[in-house]
């Protein structure tokens, strides 16, 4: 958002939220529709800022048992390597346009991700055999911004809220097409940033 960084975006604002493959820009406060597709977690493990390439060195699944090695360090767990884990929740969603994209969270903002899971697991429909939870990509949710701070500073992070279930038959189908599929496609950890960021896989 400062004009004349390196990194800067033209018309970008606090709070805006990007797409680093469309290079989009939407009102934060507006926020964009997304109906959840798949959700998996992982831990990427990086080099210090600064001392390696701007993509994880590896990424490593919950069970795996490099993560019990290393030492929690606020968010983020320590390696004997040198290197860190970063825990790490990714969202595959459709936006209302069709369109793909993957919405990652992590430190601060895995208190929302839990909050968002809880509110998917708690959607309750009647069916021929009593009650059930439906899938993910049967409801639309509104991904806005919201500011939030620490000791540390001021950011922007994620605030989710239901819309409502998917009404149009035709984004319900690609949904449930893009969520069987999904499940093979391994995330793709852009460069690290401070910020999440929508983006495609």
């Amino acid at each position: 958002v400062t004009d004349g960084d390196a990194k800067y975006i033209e018309g970008a604002k606090p709070g805006m939220i990007y797409n680093t493959v469309t290079s989009e820009l939407y009102d934060g406060k507006k926020g964009i529709k997304v109906i959840p597709c798949y959700y998996k977690k992982d831990y990427p493990e990086w080099s210090d800022r600064g001392d390696g390439p701007g993509a994880p060195v590896a990424v490593h699944m919950p069970n795996s048992p490099v993560i019990a090695t290393g030492k929690r360090e606020g968010s983020k767990i320590r390696l004997p390597n040198g290197n860190y884990l970063e825990n790490t929740a990714s969202y595959f969603v459709l936006l209302e346009s069709g369109e793909a994209a993957l919405i990652s969270m992590k430190s601060t903002q895995l208190k929302v991700s839990r909050s968002w899971n809880s509110m998917m697991n708690s959607i309750k429909l009647k069916g021929k055999n009593g009650m059930f939870t439906p899938a993910a990509y049967s409801h639309v949710y509104n991904l806005s911004t919201v500011q939030q701070s620490n000791d540390k500073g001021t950011w922007f992070g994620w605030n989710v809220q239901k819309v409502g279930p998917v009404q149009d038959k035709n984004l319900y189908e690609a949904a449930k097409q893009f969520a069987s599929s999904v499940g093979n496609v391994q995330v793709k950890h852009g460069e690290e940033a401070q910020t999440s960021e929508a983006s495609h896989y």
